[in-house]
C-alpha cells in the first residue's frame, strides 16, 4: 500500500508522515529532503538555483541515501545542512527544473517498488504515485504555518522574524503552485485536511482512521 501526503511547507506533513509510517510499520520517504539535497549541491557548487545546466548536473551526479532519519549526499550526512533558510529558498527553484524532477521521480518510484510506503511532498499523489491507494493533501493558514516554521528554526538555533518567514512561505507557495511542471495541487481523489487548529496527534489519529477506510475500499 502506498500513502501519499502532499501539501505546502509548514502544513505539518513531514512530522505526521513520519509518525504515520511508524504507526503502520511502513517505510517513510521524505521527497522534500531529496530536492533540498540537490539545492544544497547546487549552492555548494556556487551555481544559481535557476541555472538548468547546473541543477541537471547536480541531479545526475548526486548519490542520495536515507539511513533511518539521516540523509546522505555523496556519503555526507546533510540532514541539518538542508534545513537552512538558504537551502529552503533554493529548493523550490531547483524543483522547477524538468531535469531534476525527472530524476527525482525516477528515484522515488524505485523506492515505491519496494513495498508499503508513506511518502510526502508536493506532487506525490498527482505525478509520482497517481495510483496510490490513499492520498492526502494537508494545508493550513499562512500564519499558522509561519509560526510552526519559526519554532522549528528556533529549535535548530536559527533566528528569523515571523514576518520574514511568512513572506518566504508565501513566495514558495506561489512558485510551487504556478510552476508549469507538476504544480502543487491536491489530486482529484485526495483527502484534504486543514490542520491550522489541529495538533499533530489529532491529525495523526484522523489520518489513521481514513487510512483504514482507504484500505477497506473495493478495488
Amino acid at each position: 500500500m502506498i500513502i501519499t501526503i502532499d501539501g505546502p511547507a509548514g502544513s505539518g506533513k513531514s512530522t505526521v508522515s513520519r509518525l504515520l509510517a511508524e504507526r503502520l510499520g511502513f517505510r517513510f520517504l521524505d521527497t522534500g529532503a531529496m530536492y533540498r539535497a540537490i539545492a544544497l549541491a547546487v549552492l555548494r557548487a556556487s551555481a544559481e538555483p535557476a541555472n538548468r545546466a547546473a541543477t541537471a548536473t547536480a541531479a545526475r551526479s548526486a548519490q542520495l541515501q536515507f539511513i533511518e532519519d539521516r540523509l546522505l549526499l555523496n556519503g555526507e550526512d546533510v540532514s541539518l545542512a538542508i534545513r537552512s533558510p538558504e537551502v529552503s529558498a533554493a529548493a523550490s527553484i531547483v524543483a522547477a527544473s524538468p531535469d531534476v524532477r525527472e530524476r527525482m521521480v525516477e528515484l522515488q518510484r524505485e523506492v515505491g517498488d519496494g513495498g508499503s510506503l508513506v511518502t510526502e511532498g508536493r506532487d506525490q499523489g498527482t505525478v509520482v504515485f497517481p495510483r496510490a491507494e490513499c492520498k492526502f493533501f494537508l494545508t493550513a493558514s499562512v500564519s499558522a504555518r509561519a509560526e510552526r516554521r519559526v519554532r522549528d528554526l528556533q529549535q535548530r538555533g536559527i533566528v528569523q522574524s515571523l514576518q520574514e518567514v511568512q513572506q518566504q512561505i508565501q513566495d514558495r507557495d506561489q512558485r510551487d503552485e504556478e510552476r508549469e511542471l507538476a504544480p502543487m495541487r491536491p489530486a482529484d481523489d485526495a483527502i484534504i485536511l486543514e490542520t491550522s487548529e489541529l495538533s499533530i496527534d489529532e491529525v495523526l489519529e484522523r489520518m489513521l482512521q481514513l487510512v483504514a477506510e482507504c484500505n477497506g475500499r473495493p478495488e
